[in-house]
């Protein structure tokens, strides 16, 4: 069964069992803690976990999910983030593999987790969401279960909430004159859809003032992908870390990106680079033609894809949330 992400709130969530972020010692936080045990029932949930007793950074237990809509509430114990070399990465890891063993004990057919860790314990996002992906994705490899990865914090909202009309305008736009240009031709296109050309002292001082960076990328028009995308991080001082952090993809798949001139990805990679490296849609355009990829108007995720790009939104994990919402394959899997 599939992984989903989804942007909810947790206590919402009509599933067999949610993970709650849960404190040590047997009381409750702030954020999604305190969410959970407001809804659930606080009286209730805090004499069943007070039978729990401590648990350690890692451990997960489980409980009855009161007046939630979800039968049980795993409780995982999130890592504190301190400099990411004091066995966070290992506690994290664990979080999700104990609650997904524990859901699979209790017979759960279907799961919800946050992304663990990453509010107010302090876990880069997107560090935190690649974890999640690789425990979730390994554990679905050898059992059958419906899992959601819910992302609810007020920067997400907001930022979904504000960008949703925009989104849609932009999707009406572009694949309907797309889809209108393949059935009736040029013709049925009106003036509105027509860029005017810019007059020629425009046209003259944006060529100085481009100049240099249209020589440089002139002086790349041979590189492969690989050098291009390479070339692209360096430009702009860009740690491989960022890059491949922001992108969502493993340490691992950079490092063969990175020493093998030939390196062809496929096409959803080779966007994901395209956010890490933060793009412009020129440059995304370009880098994608060199591995021969274009990004086609007749398609709804190329053009949520490009939606995010022009708006210079670098979030793999929205760029999901709006493809989920579209009913279209998300990046991560």
């Amino acid at each position: 069964m599939p992984l989903k992400i989804v942007r909810n709130d947790i206590t919402r969530m009509k599933v067999d069992a949610i993970v709650n972020t849960a404190n040590e010692r047997p009381l409750y936080a702030s954020g999604i803690d305190a969410a959970v045990y407001h809804v659930a029932g606080e009286e209730q949930l805090l004499e069943a976990r007070k039978k729990i007793g401590y648990m350690k950074e890692g451990d997960a237990a489980i409980t009855p999910g009161f007046r939630l809509d979800a039968k049980y509430i795993i409780h995982a114990v999130s890592p504190r983030y301190i400099d990411g070399n004091s066995k966070e990465e290992e506690k994290l890891r664990s979080c999700y593999r104990k609650s997904l063993k524990l859901a699979l004990e209790y017979q759960c057919k279907s799961l919800a987790f946050p992304l663990i860790a990453t509010g107010n314990f302090g876990y880069p996002k997107e560090e935190g969401m690649r974890i999640a992906v690789d425990e979730i994705n390994a554990f679905l490899l050898k059992s059958e279960m419906l899992v959601y990865l819910v992302v609810f914090d007020e920067k997400a909202t907001r930022l979904g909430r504000n960008l949703h009309p925009e989104l849609e305008a932009y999707i009406d736009q572009n694949y309907v004159r797309s889809r209108q240009k393949e059935e009736y031709g040029d013709a049925c296109l009106s003036p509105r859809w027509i860029r005017p050309c810019a007059p020629s002292e425009d046209y003259s001082a944006f060529l100085e003032e481009n100049e240099k960076a249209l020589q440089e990328r002139m002086e790349h028009l041979s590189d492969t992908f690989q050098e291009y995308f390479m070339y692209l991080i360096q430009s702009r001082h860009m740690s491989n870390s960022e890059v491949y952090k922001r992108a969502i993809v493993t340490k691992q798949l950079f490092s063969k990106i990175k020493l093998n001139r030939s390196y062809h990805p496929d096409k959803a990679t080779a966007m994901r680079l395209c956010v890490g490296a933060k793009l412009s849609l020129d440059e995304t355009k370009d880098l994608l033609a060199r591995a021969g990829y274009a990004l086609s108007p007749c398609d709804k995720r190329d053009i949520i894809f490009s939606f995010f790009i022009e708006h210079k939104v670098y979030d793999m994990i929205e760029i999901d949330i709006a493809l989920e919402e579209h009913g279209l394959p998300c990046f991560i899997e």
